[in-house]
């Protein structure tokens, strides 16, 4: 028999808090017989609005997805300009060559990770039809300055709230001042319904062409033709090209009761984040932080390391070594292959971003025991500067 201890578990850097209430929900789901887009759709959207403070939230299968139709709703379109982070998943910058129109990168503020008035503006021409802000990791970008700037041109802000939910802006949750803002529900978000996505907006015009679209364009949905709430024999139209963007009712009864669970989720996030802050303190690493205009939910607990620290992927390797799996910090779109070399001004503080951060582990049930294991391997692999 063997005397060596087994290693300890290795620490993933997301877990979803999901349990025997969402499995409930959705096995209710499925026992209904309704498991298309359905009447479970329709309450999650109004328990997300109803949350938000807003009039309106389309669900959609994907934030990738809310981002396309949000476009589409805001009149982007062939020969328009869309200024956008680099800094940001691909998504943000391919939502907008869906609708061909050009993504142009914009840097950001190395403190937020996020797009500011002064980081916008230089970018800003005649052809400026719309500019995607992003709450990068769950920090809420400062939307007041940039749609001050914007808006007064006849462009529209788009928040891409994808990693925001949960978070504050100026006393709201983050989308609630927004025009149109795109929420994700992937896995490594704090509220999920394993795929999925919601537009929110305030115009109602364009909330029912969201969820036309979202349908191929039917003039009457399935959901309302089946339950009768059209009129039996109800022949639906097809007035413009759709697509099909919807979420699934077993998807939706998991959102409502990880909805319900986000207030817990969020405390849970920023008391593991500030354990974090205490533990690196001292060590030249910047964890994110809250900006003055808001709190962060932590979705992404990115920190920038320290001048001087090994290469980043050394740091990974270690902490890897160590059973910690962490993660490179946000990517920059203007790095990759699709579009390399279209970047149009430096963007240093993207660059600097995306080579020297990285995500460490966070998640509702991470123990102090293996907060100590993450802070202790990354501070082994700081020494070895």
């Amino acid at each position: 028999m063997s005397s060596t201890t087994p290693a300890a578990p290795a620490i993933p850097v997301m877990l979803p808090w999901l349990g025997e209430e969402e499995a409930a929900a959705a096995a209710e789901a499925v026992r209904s017989g309704w498991v298309a887009q359905g009447p479970r759709v329709a309450a999650f959207e109004r328990a997300f609005a109803e949350h938000l403070g807003v009039p309106h939230a389309v669900a959609v299968s994907s934030c990738t997805t809310a981002l396309h139709l949000a476009l589409i709703g805001a009149g982007v379109g062939p020969g328009d300009e869309v200024v956008v982070p680099s800094l940001s998943f691909v998504a943000t910058a391919n939502a907008v060559t869906y609708v061909g129109a050009v993504p142009v990168f914009a840097d950001v503020d190395p403190a937020s990770g996020n797009l500011t008035a002064a980081t916008v503006e230089p970018l800003l021409t005649a052809r400026t039809k719309a500019v995607v802000a992003v709450d990068q990791g769950g920090v809420p970008v400062d939307l007041d300055g940039i749609r001050a700037l914007v808006e007064p041109r006849g462009a529209t802000v788009v928040e891409d709230a994808a990693c925001g939910a949960g978070s504050v802006y100026r006393g709201r949750p983050v989308g609630a001042t927004a025009a149109i803002a795109a929420y994700s529900f992937h896995p490594r978000k704090v509220l999920t319904t394993g795929e999925g996505g919601m537009v929110t907006c305030r115009d109602g015009e364009l909330a029912a062409r969201l969820r036309r679209l979202r349908e191929h364009g039917m003039s009457v949905s399935a959901a309302d033709r089946h339950a009768g709430a059209g009129g039996a024999g109800v022949l639906e139209t097809y007035d413009e090209i759709g697509f099909n963007y919807r979420m699934t009712d077993i998807q939706a009864a998991v959102g409502l009761v990880q909805l319900g669970k986000l207030p817990a989720m969020i405390a849970r996030r920023r008391a593991l984040a500030a354990r974090y802050r205490e533990l690196l303190a001292g060590t030249g690493a910047r964890l994110v932080a809250d900006p003055e205009h808001g709190t962060t939910n932590y979705q992404s607990c990115w920190l920038l390391l320290p001048d001087g620290a090994p290469d980043r992927g050394e740091v990974l390797a270690a902490l890897a070594g160590a059973g910690v799996s962490a993660r490179r910090g946000i990517m920059a779109a203007h790095l990759e292959a699709p579009y390399k070399g279209t970047a149009r001004v430096p963007l240093p503080a993207t660059e600097l971003l995306t080579h020297r951060s990285l995500i460490l582990p966070l998640y509702h049930a991470l123990t102090g025991e293996q907060q100590d294991r993450v802070t202790g391997a990354l501070l082994d692999a700081l020494r070895r500067s």
